[in-house]
């Protein structure tokens, strides 16, 4: 896929002003940026007209492959996982979604590893900020629902000393080994109150521009006010995904951007430093919404593959006389758990350990499960067949 270069058909506009400050003992421009939406000029829609109409037809037909899934919680448990362990990948975690399920299925609860903990923060965050999302009593999106996601996210021994859900009160930066080199100076923390009441403001405020825009604007602007010590990119690319939802976009969180901004990670920072430091916004949309186009149509087509997968297989299980009940019953749990163990099947259907043994036996005898360890004992079993479409684009690169 290719994108526009940078400068292409760019309009001139400043999107905020610099203030000097003092972070790690030296002297230091920090960008602030103007308030949503740009102006001077107005943004162009007319060039990304075409993009947003095919964003739009993507959100479309995900909507309706999610309405006729057979099972939306299998859907939802990929999607989310995926894009936890992916989101974290982006921010420098090494570890896999397999390392994930594994963890999921151990037989005996153990601590995870510092990436897989920070993983399964980003799935409990997630759950927490729909939660509210849909609650008519909770709090709604506002940044006090991002702060309360923020604490959750960073719970655990790496976040302990990040403020977890609170707004910085000292100076970052991003890039460079100093503020002096650095490739670019967050807000001043004493500006940052003003930064997130326009940004909450903006929120709220339809100013008649179409909502997946907003989104891809407001993840720029909260990107930029970089409102804690850590956890900024994940918080960001999560609030794309409430936003839309929030707006009534899509009714259930099907589309995630971190695998897109994965892929295109150079070209993703490079996008959000254009529109700090040349005001390029129409750059920044034109990418915006071919990932979100992107991702939807591959998350189509993802979902019929999972399905397709899941019907075949159950259709050879049910055709062989010789299948037991609680055979049956396993399989049917196992789109949301692609990986098990003999402990993890006991807990999942509540039976003793011989069944467990059995069930797990039979579905290895019919070509679904896959032994992983090669082990005699503590053995865990794959869904391989499901988990080898699921886990596309989770792979760790780069080291």
């Amino acid at each position: 896929m290719t994108f526009p270069a940078p400068g292409a058909q760019r309009l001139a506009r400043i999107t905020g002003r610099y203030e000097t400050t003092v972070a790690g003992g030296e002297a230091v421009r920090a960008f602030f940026p103007h308030p949503l939406p740009p102006t001077d000029p107005p943004l162009d829609m007319a060039r990304f007209d075409g993009r947003l109409r095919a964003a739009e037809r993507g959100l479309a037909r995900l909507e309706v492959a999610g309405a006729m899934v057979p099972s939306l919680d299998w859907f939802i448990y990929a999607f989310v996982r995926k894009e936890a362990v992916i989101s974290s990948q982006i921010e420098g975690t090494q570890a896999t979604l397999v390392d994930l399920l594994n963890h999921e299925a151990a037989d005996q609860p153990t601590q995870p590893t510092a990436d897989v903990e920070e993983i399964c923060n980003y799935v409990d965050a997630l759950a927490y900020a729909r939660a509210q999302l849909v609650d008519p009593s909770a709090s709604p999106l506002s940044m006090r629902l991002l702060n309360a996601t923020h604490a959750r996210l960073m719970r655990g021994v790496r976040g302990a000393t990040k403020l977890p859900g609170e707004v910085r009160r000292s100076q970052n930066w991003i890039g460079g080994s100093r503020p002096g080199n650095a490739s670019f100076v967050t807000p001043p923390p004493h500006l940052l109150p003003d930064g997130i009441s326009a940004l909450e403001r903006y929120m709220h405020a339809d100013d008649g521009t179409h909502p997946i825009v907003r989104a891809g604007l407001l993840h720029v602007q909260f990107e930029t006010l970089h409102p804690y010590l850590d956890g900024n990119g994940r918080v960001g690319r999560l609030l794309i995904s409430l936003l839309l939802e929030h707006w009534g976009q899509l009714t259930r969180p099907l589309l995630y951007l971190s695998l897109f901004f994965k892929r295109h990670r150079a070209e993703y920072y490079r996008r959000l430093s254009l529109v700090r430091t040349d005001g390029d916004w129409e750059g920044w949309l034109d990418f915006f919404l071919d990932g979100v186009a992107t991702i939807a149509e591959e998350a189509v087509a993802t979902a019929s593959d999972l399905f397709t997968r899941v019907a075949e297989d159950r259709e050879r299980l049910l055709a062989n006389p010789d299948t037991a009940l609680m055979t049956v019953r396993l399989f049917e749990r196992l789109p949301t758990h692609p990986i098990v163990s003999s402990a993890s099947v006991m807990r999942l259907l509540g039976t003793s350990r011989p069944t467990a043994g059995r069930a797990l036996d039979a579905l290895v005898d019919a070509g679904i499960l896959v032994e992983t360890t090669g082990k005699r004992r503590d053995r865990t079993f794959a869904y391989d067949a499901y988990l080898q479409r699921l886990r596309e684009g989770t792979e760790v690169v780069g080291g």
